[in-house]
């Protein structure tokens, strides 16, 4: 591996997937080119979550990754030290060639995809550390010295973009806290790792012995109410393909004597698909005696839709069919079923029953 490092087309490609989070799989793809890899994935060093960007190549590998439970038996998560003090490191600064040969990771997963080798190089925005994992095959061999101080002389702009992404996601849930707002209804914005990231006014008045926040978590005051939030929220978060909403965990208000509240945790593909977002979910509290349809508003900021998709799918939560809807808008129905085509990739339903399921259970209107 003599060849220099194209390290500008890395540059280039993370400040353009800063801006456009559809562009960060072409971003591993052009890594992974410009260092004369196999494969690259940027993960979260302090989270372990599949939803991550990584290049096709990977795919394979990254399914029985997930599948098989190596998300969570990494042992290259030891290199964050390392790049923390360098920028950049290899397997071998973190495990010998002897525990390679029979460590699990490495015979188990690695290698019968034909993978051994990687360089590891830090990706830091705040208190986030992200590592950028460039993949080699066992036949490609390993990063040479030379090829790692290349890397370490880029992370710091990589850093940067990381940064500009963050902000960017920032902003956006910051957006659809507004629209909740602009409703009046309670939501409380959640990170990779579970704590609130940011909370509206309705939500704040929440809050009392029944409803808390302890160590930046959602806490109820029902001990088995918590433990059910926390684990619908895991799954949420770490099963690759599960739905945009998850059934609602009720929350006892025995000191306020009022029902309980149903909490919906969702992701928000407009704010939560940028994976270096500060905000990976969202929950949204309910009131069971309060019915509403959801506003244009909440859909056109959560969801991304067009004022007229989010008109049609409002009316489609309200109860009516399709040919009812296309008539009232003044539409042919073939243009009510385009419209509706979109709706379904944007809010991640496949069928007009799971649309009108996940609007019915949001519930978010004008109280």
């Amino acid at each position: 591996m003599g060849t220099a490092f194209n390290l500008e087309a890395i540059n280039s490609a993370f400040a353009k997937a800063a801006f456009d989070p559809g562009l960060w799989p072409a971003a591993m793809e052009t890594v992974s080119e410009a260092t004369h890899s196999y494969g690259a994935i940027l993960f979260d060093a302090n989270n372990h979550l599949p939803g991550i960007p990584r290049g096709r190549t990977l795919e394979p590998s990254f399914d029985e990754y997930v599948r098989g439970g190596w998300i969570d038996r990494d042992i290259r998560y030891r290199i964050a030290p390392v790049l923390h003090q360098r920028g950049a490191g290899v397997d071998l600064d973190i495990v010998s060639e002897a525990e390679m040969a029979r460590h699990p990771y490495y015979q188990e997963f690695l290698a019968p995809f034909g993978l051994r080798w990687f360089a590891g190089v830090k990706v830091a925005a705040g208190d986030d550390l992200w590592c950028l994992s460039i993949q080699r095959t066992i036949r490609q061999g390993p990063f040479n010295r030379r090829e790692v101080i290349e890397l370490a002389d880029v992370s710091q702009r990589l850093g940067t973009a990381a940064a500009f992404a963050s902000a960017i996601g920032y902003a956006r849930f910051e957006a659809a806290c507004d629209a909740f707002m602009a409703t009046g209804t309670p939501a409380a914005m959640l990170g990779r790792d579970g704590a609130v990231v940011g909370i509206n006014g309705p939500a704040e008045a929440l809050l009392d012995q029944d409803l808390r926040i302890v160590s930046g978590r959602l806490v109820s005051g029902s001990r088995n109410a918590t433990d059910t939030f926390d684990r619908s929220l895991n799954e949420l978060l770490r099963t690759p393909g599960s739905a945009a909403m998850m059934p609602p965990v009720q929350l006892p208000r025995p000191h306020s004597g009022g029902r309980p509240l149903l909490a919906y945790l969702l992701r928000l593909p407009k704010v939560t698909h940028n994976s270096l977002s500060p905000c990976q979910a969202a929950a949204v509290f309910v009131d069971p005696d309060i019915r509403s349809r959801p506003t244009e508003t909440v859909l056109m900021s959560c969801f991304g839709l067009t004022r007229a998709e989010a008109k049609l799918a409002g009316m489609l939560a309200g109860g009516d069919c399709l040919l009812a809807v296309a008539e009232h808008l003044c539409i042919t129905y073939e243009t009510a079923r385009n419209q509706l085509k979109a709706v379904f990739a944007k809010t991640e339903t496949h069928r007009q029953s799971d649309l009108m399921a996940l609007l019915s259970r949001l519930q978010v209107g004008t109280q």
